[in-house]
This record gives C-alpha cells, sequence and structure tokens, in this order.
C-alpha cells in the first residue's frame, strides 16, 4: 500500500536515510513491538517507537501513575496521576502517532502469561525494574526465539544489551541466577537521575527500529554501559552464547518458565543488572 500524502510528510527525515527509505519505513509500519514496563526505560522508547511510525506497540504494566513517576517517565503527565499507566501511555502515544496500533495489557507479567503476550511481536523491550521479572523476560524470549532488548538504570549510570536467540549469549549467561531478595538495591532505594531512562530508553528504541529495518550493528553478544557523571560510554564483550547456560546452551537444564518471586511488581524503570 503506499504511502499517504501525511505520511510522506511524518517520515519525511526516515525516508530520505538512504539506510531506512521508503522500504524501511515500511517494515516499521508492519511491525510489532512489545514493551514490558511504561515507567523510566519503557516511557521515552513507547514516544521514541510510536513516533517512528512502529504499526503495533503493546505496552504491559500493572500499575498507576503516581506524582513520583513523574520525574522520569516522560509519557505520563500531572493530570495522568491515577490512571493506569497502559491507559496514560497509549493516549499519549495516539496523539503522537494515529498510524500507530497500541495494545494495553494493564497485568503483572508472569510465567502464566508471557508466553501468550508476546508470541504475536517481532521484538521485545524489557523495561522493568526488578530481576525476577527480567530473568523470566529472558527465558521466555529465548524459548519463543523472540529477539528482546533488556536494560537497566540506577543513579547516573545504566547499560542495556540485545539478545537474539541462537546468535549470542543471553542474560543468563552474564548473570546465571537473581541475586538475593532485596541484594540489590532499586531505582526506589537508590535513587536514578531522570535524563537516565531518557538515555538507555531512547537506546533500547534505536535497537528496536534497527532491528526491524535491517541495519547497522545491534548490541548482540555486548554490553554497553553508561556513566553519566564521567560521560563515559564502554562496550562490553559478551561470552559466547551457550556454554553452560542452564536456558540456550544445546543441552538447558531450565525448559519451564520460573517465578522467583510472586511479590508485586512497580514496573518504574530497571534496576541495573
Amino acid at each position: 500500500m503506499p504511502f499517504t500524502n501525511e505520511q510522506l510528510e511524518r517520515y519525511s527525515r526516515h525516508i530520505i536515510l538512504k539506510e531506512i527509505g521508503a522500504k524501511g519505513q515500511k517494515k516499521l509500519l508492519n511491525a510489532k513491538v512489545l514493551i514490558i514496563g511504561a515507567g523510566g526505560l519503557g516511557a521515552p522508547a513507547a514516544l521514541y517507537l510510536a513516533a517512528a511510525g512502529v504499526g503495533t506497540i503493546g505496552i504491559a504494566d500493572a500499575d498507576v501513575v503516581d506524582l513520583s513517576n513523574l520525574q522520569r517517565q516522560v509519557i505520563h503527565t500531572t493530570d495522568d496521576i491515577g490512571k493506569k499507566k497502559v491507559e496514560s501511555a497509549a493516549e499519549t502515544m495516539r496523539a503522537i502517532n494515529p498510524d500507530v496500533c497500541v495494545n494495553t495489557y494493564y497485568e503483572f507479567v508472569s510465567s502464566a502469561n508471557i508466553m501468550d503476550l508476546i508470541k504475536d511481536y517481532d521484538f521485545i523491550l524489557d523495561g522493568t525494574d526488578n530481576f525476577p521479572a527480567k530473568f523470566l523476560i529472558n527465558d521466555a524470549c529465548v524459548m519463543a526465539g523472540k529477539p528482546f532488548s533488556h536494560a537497566g538504570i540506577i543513579r547516573f549510570r545504566g547499560q542495556l544489551t540485545t539478545i537474539i536467540p541462537g546468535e549470542g549469549p543471553c542474560y543468563r549467561c552474564i548473570f546465571k541466577n537473581p541475586p538475593p531478595k532485596d541484594a540489590v538495591p532499586t531505582c526506589k532505594q537508590a535513587g536514578v537521575i531522570g535524563a537516565m531512562g531518557g538515555v538507555i530508553g531512547s537506546l533500547q528504541a534505536m535497537e528496536a527500529v534497527k532491528y526491524i529495518t535491517g541495519v547497522g550493528d545491534l548490541l548482540v553478544g555486548y554490553l554497553l554501559t553508561y556513566d553519566a557523571l564521567k560521560m563515559e560510554f564502554h562496550k562490553i564483550k559478551l561470552p559466547p552464547r551457550g556454554k553452560g547456560c542452564a536456558v540456550c546452551s544445546d543441552d538447558p537444564s531450565i525448559t519451564e518458565l520460573i517465578d522467583y518471586e510472586q511479590a508485586a511488581c512497580d514496573w518504574e524503570g530497571g534496576s541495573e543488572g
């Protein structure tokens, strides 16, 4: 289907890029991305993916907007306090770009529902704030063969990597098991500078766009870290895939999804893993 005149104008800055062009923009319009967590990471990622014209965006979150969220969760406004985050996010995304279909999931993500949530999407963004959720997302995506972006932020630091099952190491290749409960502080406990979510969440959106359009080099096999106080990025090469990994090795010991913790998650950002 040809672009409308409005679409040609809306996406003109993409279309004139030789790496994207009309073909790449059509790939974006036909793509489906699921964002788990409408907080510090998911908020900027959702804004940029909607603006880019990703045709279908799912957003899963079981929380409501709180005043303390607004320092970094830029998809919500003061008028949204008390509203479901998925509804607030969807309203903003649709206002930015009516081309985008937004699917909302007001529910906690668990082993019982994650496979159904991710099955129809091309790429997954992990914007959660706790280790049980991050391990669950990793294991589900590996088992389902779904590429995804992992990220985490805390204080003035952030990190991210892209995981494509079968092509590079997964989250468990780096961190074998979740740390003991309360061993690592959350953003709520340790604090986080608001703009950090914008930096790392936007990079997650960029990885999704690159994956969908097939341009550039993804962070497969690398962990990108960012120290805002020193203004330093480091790209760290990760160990190869599957050597002893309980999930992505050729002989995995974990073949069913695990809920490490049943406690509710507030999805507000993404603790550094």
